[in-house]
């Protein structure tokens, strides 16, 4: 018998494919894309201090049009998940930041693929103006929308440590907006970032818990290799979580988040080649099952510190 009930699977917390599945009445993939889409923080200068200028690693190869891409990535997945429904998610870069002519260029055909229920755009709280607002307004009448926002720390020093590029109260007004228009609404937050404490991470997660989001992508920190952060680690060398302490934040954070609040990522999942630390996030399923097992063992559930 599941005792939480947002997981078809036994998870204590609001999965994604409960989402979906509920939602749409079957499987639903996302197929990542990458439509070329640059960034205004490495545009204008180096950019976040983490970044290795390839948001979107796993997307298809830009130098493929979408619908090629789309197909390339589809029948992979397919291989998995035969007779499922796709939703289009523009992935790499930041998918708002661009002339409204070019970004109707690059959604509209994804949403003629037949059997294609939605897009899912990931982007930052600084790439939008009132045109942009208002025709996402449009399309999420007519599919389901979802935007993904960057966010990765509440903390004004932090944002500005990592070179983030706007404010708190940029982001926030840009939720605001988007809730206000009714879109589906998805936060990335970072565990792990230099110089943070546990509470500060808890603190990300309760804050925007209030702000009424839809989603939550958790990742912990990846120090790269050929990137700023990769240069400050060699020379700081800031404490970088271990697996358990990862764990015990992310079970508080979960603690802390409405079990409505649908949980689309709970680690990352960097590539071995690029990754410097920490070594233990290459086995993404170990701290999947890590967490499951922590939370059984505390019976802890999303939201059982609210």
């Amino acid at each position: 018998m599941n005792t939480f009930p947002y997981s078809l699977d036994n998870k204590r917390y609001h999965t994604l494919n409960y989402f979906y599945k509920t939602k749409f009445g079957k499987k639903v993939f996302k197929v990542s894309l990458n439509a070329g889409f640059s960034c205004p923080n490495y545009a204008n200068h180096e950019g976040c201090i983490y970044c290795s200028h390839q948001s979107g690693d796993f997307a298809g190869k830009k130098e493929d049009d979408l619908l090629t891409q789309f197909q390339k990535v589809k029948e992979m997945m397919e291989q998995k998940w035969p007779d499922s429904y796709y939703i289009g998610y523009f992935q790499a870069g930041s998918n708002t930041y661009a002339p409204l002519e070019k970004l109707k260029e690059a959604y509209e055909p994804i949403l003629k693929i037949p059997n294609v229920v939605g897009l899912s755009i990931a982007t930052r709280s600084d790439c939008f103006s009132s045109d942009i607002y208002d025709y996402l307004e449009e399309l999420n009448q007519k599919t389901f929308l979802t935007i993904e926002l960057g966010l990765q720390s509440m903390h004004e020093e932090t944002l500005k440590y990592i070179h983030r590029g706007h404010t708190l109260q940029n982001f926030e007004d840009c939720v605001k907006e988007l809730k206000k228009r009714n879109i589906n609404v998805v936060v990335h937050i970072i565990n792990g970032l230099p110089y943070e404490t546990k509470e500060m991470m808890i603190e990300t997660v309760k804050y925007l818990n209030n702000l009424g989001i839809d989603g939550i992508k958790i990742h912990m920190l990846h120090i790269l290799k050929d990137t700023p952060l990769a240069k400050i680690y060699e020379k700081e060398h800031f404490h970088v979580l271990t697996k358990e302490e990862y764990i015990d934040i992310v079970c508080n954070q979960l603690g802390y988040l409405n079990p409505k609040i649908v949980i689309h990522r709970i680690t990352g999942d960097p590539t071995k080649e690029d990754l410097i630390e920490p070594e233990w996030l290459l086995k993404k399923f170990c701290v999947l099952n890590d967490i499951d097992k922590e939370m059984k063992k505390k019976n802890r559930y999303q939201g059982d510190s609210l």
